[in-house]
């Protein structure tokens, strides 16, 4: 079978975009009143791409980007890709201790950070930085010069009167010219946070990147005028593909929400930007559903209409459209990532045609792997092997026995960056990267049941897969997280209740043991005899996630 291949050169598309969308706004921080046209960040891109040139940044070489979302955020990002420097995002949620060994390991010769973030690392500890750049004011922090290497603050000081100069007449579309880099070359290193506590850097191509943005112009996730909502970390690859990378490819206009998404703070930017497409993890969609739709089909007088056949139709069909305002009301899909949904929010929002689907990729593939346009969405599963992909089960019976998922194709990262032990033990001889995902696939169609990694082996040989068990527990009253883990010879709960819920209905927190109780012995009526639980652990505080907002298991094995 011949894989279907997205264009070679991905920087001639951002340049095709910003010329042909120059009038078009491009970016705005969510609250403010300055908006960015595509001229606007053309033009801004230009200058940093000055400025790297007068620093003697080469292509291939390392700047690292850390701070939280912001369209300048986004513009430095852009500025070193269309560059062809690679550039190094540090999530926001790394301590002081892990991003200096990201600047260290991936050898940035410049760092661009928030100035708040930056008062807590030492300069010293990173020698081979050249400087450091203030994200906000672009100002120099602090630089390193060697004899005959020009200054960076004077650089910075001159660099408005170079500017000029450079461009007599006016910064114009027809200056928009980036070069003709090699699509094999890294574009991105990107470090990963992952629920197994080892951070790797994954070197990701220009190719890569021309995989999922020529998927995601493709399949119109974005087109030109359309409006995005960018709440995702942009230093992960699903919000840095999805809610950056395509939309700029299309001629999109994003908004960069920059505060943390609570729902409450998260509803209302939705009412007021009313995006075309809605991105987001399950822990959003899951919080709405337990906060807002359960306590509304609970009551007693919703549970008898709903009892009643074409009756509850209607009932569906009001949530459904409030549902969907609450979204904003004018987006095609909410496309669902990063982590697993939970089965009976999934079995709610199909059962009243909520228009949303569910995705499957991983930053090693840059990172979609698999996607299914909402109408033609099968319940239960993570959407369809994409065109320029391919993907196979390691097992016996890939249709009914699960085993590791498999893929390979444009979108595979090119290794783990000087880690050749390990990328070796994650790509076989014949390219296929061993995802570490347990599954099946039917026609094609991928349906994930857990981590290989975290499947725990029964005493009678029997694969147990804790996110089965913990997607039934966390349906259970005053539940709000859960991490089933082995204990001995048996299987342990750990729960962060649910305490707004239990304030909510006036429960006193001392009833707790008993109501926990309760959903154990209930829980062990639904799952097989080999995955009974034994024991509920309460614990005062939620998990510690990732930026994707996966529970760092390793923490609590």
């Amino acid at each position: 079978m011949k894989l279907q291949a997205y264009p070679d050169n991905i920087l001639e598309i951002y340049q095709d975009s910003f010329r042909e969308s120059w009038d078009l706004p491009a970016l705005t921080d969510f609250g403010a009143e300055e908006v960015l046209t595509y001229g606007d960040l053309a033009r801004r891109i230009a200058r940093v791409h000055l400025f790297y040139r007068q620093m003697g940044i080469a292509p291939g070489d390392k700047v690292a980007l850390l701070g939280k979302n912001s369209a300048t955020w986004v513009m430095f990002f852009m500025a070193t890709v269309t560059y062809g420097a690679t550039i190094v995002p540090i999530l926001s949620d790394f301590n002081s201790h892990d991003s200096q060994h990201i600047i260290n390991h991936s050898e940035a010769t410049l760092l661009i950070v928030s100035q708040s973030v930056w008062e807590t690392y030492d300069f010293d500890q990173m020698p081979m930085l050249r400087a450091v750049l203030s994200l906000e004011t672009r100002q120099v922090l602090a630089e390193r010069t060697s004899q005959g290497d020009p200054s960076p603050q004077r650089i910075i000081r001159n660099l408005t009167r170079k500017f000029r100069s450079a461009y007599p007449d006016g910064f114009s579309r027809e200056h928009v010219v980036y070069p003709e880099v090699d699509k094999d070359a890294v574009a991105i290193l990107n470090y990963t946070s992952g629920t197994t506590g080892f951070s790797k850097g994954v070197m990701l191509t220009y190719d890569n990147i021309a995989g999922n943005v020529g998927f995601g112009i493709q399949s119109r996730l974005h087109y030109q005028g359309s409006r995005a909502l960018s709440f995702l970390p942009l230093a992960h690859a699903y919000g840095c593909t999805f809610d950056m990378l395509v939309p700029l490819a299309t001629g999109s206009f994003i908004t960069v929400f920059g505060k943390t998404p609570t729902p409450k703070l998260l509803l209302k930017a939705l009412s007021q930007v009313r995006p075309n497409l809605v991105i987001c993890v399950p822990l959003i969609l899951e919080k709405i559903y337990r906060k807002q739709i359960v306590p509304m089909i609970t009551r007693r007088a919703i549970r008898w209409v709903l009892a009643v056949p074409f009756v509850d139709r209607a009932i569906y069909a009001k949530i459904r459209n409030k549902l969907v305002e609450a979204f904003g009301g004018e987006f095609e899909e909410v496309i669902i990532g990063g982590a697993p949904l939970n089965s009976e929010v999934e079995e709610f929002l199909y059962k009243i045609k909520f228009p949303f689907t569910v995705g499957y990729g991983m930053t090693e593939c840059c990172p979609l792997i698999s996607y299914t346009p909402w109408r033609q969405f099968v319940p239960t599963s993570c959407g369809h092997v994409i065109p320029n992909m391919e993907a196979k089960i390691v097992s016996d019976d890939p249709v009914n026995l699960p085993g590791e998922i498999c893929v390979r194709g444009q979108n595979r990262m090119k290794g783990y960056y000087k880690n050749p032990d390990v990328t070796a033990a994650t790509i076989d001889e014949d390219g296929w990267l061993h995802t570490g995902d347990m599954g099946t696939m039917q026609d094609g169609t991928l349906f994930i049941r857990g981590r290989y990694k975290t499947m725990i082996l029964s005493a009678s040989g029997q694969n147990i897969y804790p996110e089965e068990i913990e997607a039934k527990l966390n349906n259970m009253p005053y539940v709000s997280e859960s991490l089933v883990v082995e204990r001995g010879k048996g299987l342990t709960a750990i729960v962060y209740p649910d305490y707004e819920r239990m304030d909510a209905d006036h429960v006193d927190s001392a009833r707790l043991p008993e109501l926990m109780e309760r959903n154990r012995q209930e829980l062990n009526t639904l799952v097989a005899p080999y995955e009974k639980v034994d024991h509920i652990q309460l614990i005062p505080h939620e998990f510690e996630k990732t930026p994707k907002k996966s529970i760092k298991r390793y923490l609590y094995s």
